[in-house]
C-alpha cells in the first residue's frame, strides 16, 4: 500500500516539473464549463471536503463508492484514507480529468472508475459510500442505496430540503414518504451545513450533509408491500386516512390485488365482498381512519400495513 504524500516542508526544493504539471492541472479545471443537466456544482472548499471523510470514518481496510467525484477534490482525500475508491462518473470530461489528476501518482492503482449512470448500473461491494449528489438523482438513488444494504455508512450531500426531508419526523412540515421510508431501513442524522458559496458554480440553494447507517437487523416485512401503502397514504399527507382510501383509483387497486391475492391462494372471492365495507370495518377496529399520514411514525404505520393484510388487502400484486 503506497505510503502518503507528506506536504513540502519550510525551505525544501520543488521539484519544476511537477510544479509545472500541478499548475497545468488546476488551470484545466479551472476552465472546465459544467455541465447542468447532470447537476454538476464542484466543491471547492478543502474545510469542508475534509469534513465529510472525517464523518466518513473511513477505514484503511475500507472500500469506498464515491457518486460524482468530478475533478476529483473529494476523490483525493478518500483515496488517502481507503483501501480503494471506485468512483461513478456519467461525464467523460471529468472522466478524462480523473485519470489525468491522479495517473502517476501513488494512488492511481486505488482507484476505480465506472463511466455511467449509477442508478441504471448494478453497485459494487463497498463498505461506505461518499458523494455530493446530484440533486436530479437524490431520491431514486437514496431508494437504491436502502436496498442494496450491504454497506456499512453513507455520507452524503444533497440540497436542503431533500436533506431536510429526509431527516424530518412525523409532525414536522417536511415529514413525507421519503422520510418514512428512509427511517424505516436506516439511522440517518444532519452532520453538516454547506452553503452555496463552497461549490463551483454556486447553486442557487444550499446543501446540507447526512450520514445515513441501515438498520441491523433489517425490518422483517415486505418491502414492496410497505412502498404500496406509503405511496398512498402520502398521496395526501393533510387528510384522513379515511378520505384518503375512499377514492375511486384506490378502491379499484385494493380490490384487483384483492381478486389476485385470492386467485394466488385459491381461495374463491366471497360473492358478498365488498372493498369499501372492508375498509370501514378495519379502520373501526383499528381507530385509524381519522389519523393524518404525516403525523404517523413508522410503527403506526406498521401497525397499519398489519391490519390490511390481516384482512387480504395488499398494497403489491
Amino acid at each position: 500500500m503506497p505510503k502518503e504524500r507528506k506536504g513540502r516542508g519550510v525551505g525544501e526544493r520543488i521539484n519544476p516539473l511537477q510544479a509545472k504539471k500541478e499548475k497545468a492541472t488546476a488551470a484545466v479545471r479551472q476552465s472546465i464549463t459544467f455541465n447542468k443537466d447532470f447537476g454538476q456544482h464542484i466543491l471547492r472548499n478543502p474545510m469542508v471536503v475534509q469534513s465529510i471523510v472525517d464523518k466518513a470514518a473511513i477505514k484503511s481496510s475500507d472500500v469506498v463508492m464515491e457518486i460524482g467525484p468530478g475533478t476529483g477534490n473529494l476523490t483525493a482525500k478518500l483515496l488517502e484514507k481507503a483501501k480503494k475508491v471506485i468512483a461513478f462518473e456519467i461525464d467523460p470530461r471529468m472522466v478524462a480529468e480523473l485519470r489525468k489528476r491522479f495517473m502517476g501518482t501513488p494512488y492511481f492503482s486505488k482507484l476505480e472508475i465506472v463511466v455511467g449512470d449509477c442508478i441504471k448500473s448494478d453497485f459494487p461491494d463497498f463498505d461506505v459510500c461518499v458523494a455530493n449528489m446530484p440533486y436530479q438523482i437524490s431520491s431514486p438513488f437514496v431508494f437504491k442505496l436502502l436496498l442494496h444494504r450491504k454497506f456499512r455508512c453513507a455520507v452524503l450531500m444533497f440540497q436542503k430540503e431533500f436533506a431536510d426531508r429526509l431527516v424530518a419526523k412525523p409532525g414536522d412540515k417536511l415529514y413525507c414518504r421519503l422520510s418514512a421510508n428512509t427511517q424505516l431501513m436506516s439511522r440517518v442524522n444532519h452532520v453538516l451545513k454547506v452553503g452555496r458559496n463552497n461549490f463551483k458554480p454556486p447553486p442557487k440553494v444550499d446543501s446540507s450533509v447526512v450520514r445515513i447507517e441501515p438498520m441491523n437487523p433489517t425490518p422483517k416485512i415486505n418491502f414492496m408491500e410497505w412502498d404500496g401503502l406509503t405511496r398512498i397514504v402520502f398521496t395526501r399527507k393533510n387528510k384522513s386516512l379515511a378520505a384518503i382510501f375512499k377514492s375511486k383509483s384506490v378502491l379499484e387497486l385494493l380490490t384487483k390485488n384483492y381478486n389476485i391475492f385470492c386467485s394466488l391462494n385459491n381461495t374463491p372471492v366471497p360473492e358478498d365482498f365488498d372493498i369499501k365495507r372492508t375498509l370501514d370495518e378495519i379502520f373501526q377496529s383499528n381507530e385509524m381512519g381519522e389519523t393524518r399520514s404525516r403525523t404517523m411514525s413508522n410503527d403506526q404505520l406498521l401497525k397499519l400495513l398489519e391490519s390490511f393484510n390481516s384482512r387480504g388487502i395488499h398494497f403489491s400484486s
